[in-house]
């Protein structure tokens, strides 16, 4: 099912359904203004059982399947609140792209935390909450993944930029 990015069809899906969820990872730094690209969305959502229902009705509007090495359609999988309940970390594809849900995402407690920091974007008239500049480089800095370090140095630099602006 490899299907192309398209991130503004996972913000409207997360909107329609009403997810509240935080964008964070490279996405969120992308709409922060670093230059870097990525091929996924990484989503935190709120754990409320509420909230995990609307997930799950979100992700089977896309028909999210799990993504997994040498399977690519992915897995079929309980796309429901309480799946969702159970994990921490969950990596999908879409017919909308890649979707990523992290629950507690690497240097951080999860939703409660970051939406106390996040900035409101709009995208395609939809507003979205994305995890703060500093609150994405927490996360790639803890991560220390080589992806995560390869782009460490863009993000503080792109930090710097904004602070000598304000």
């Amino acid at each position: 099912m490899t299907a192309p990015f398209q991130p503004s069809r996972i913000v409207a899906a997360a909107a329609q359904h009403r997810v509240k969820c935080v964008l964070i990872g490279s996405l969120g730094a992308v709409l922060h203004g670093s230059p870097a690209t990525t091929n996924d969305a990484d989503l935190c959502p709120d754990r409320s059982p509420a909230n995990l229902t609307r997930l799950a009705a979100m992700l089977r509007s896309l028909d999210a399947r799990i993504r997994t090495e040498g399977v690519d359609d992915g897995l079929e999988f309980d796309c429901s609140a309480e799946f969702f309940a159970k994990v921490d970390l969950i990596n999908l594809i879409t017919n909308a792209g890649d979707v990523d849900i992290a629950f507690q995402p690497a240097g951080s407690r999860g939703y409660d935390e970051l939406i106390t920091r996040a900035v409101e974007f709009e995208i395609d008239g939809r507003s979205l909450q994305v995890a703060s500049l500093d609150d994405i480089i927490h996360s790639k800095e803890t991560a220390d993944r080589p992806k995560d370090r390869a782009v460490l140095p863009i993000l503080l630099a792109l930090r710097d930029e904004i602070s000598q602006r304000e």
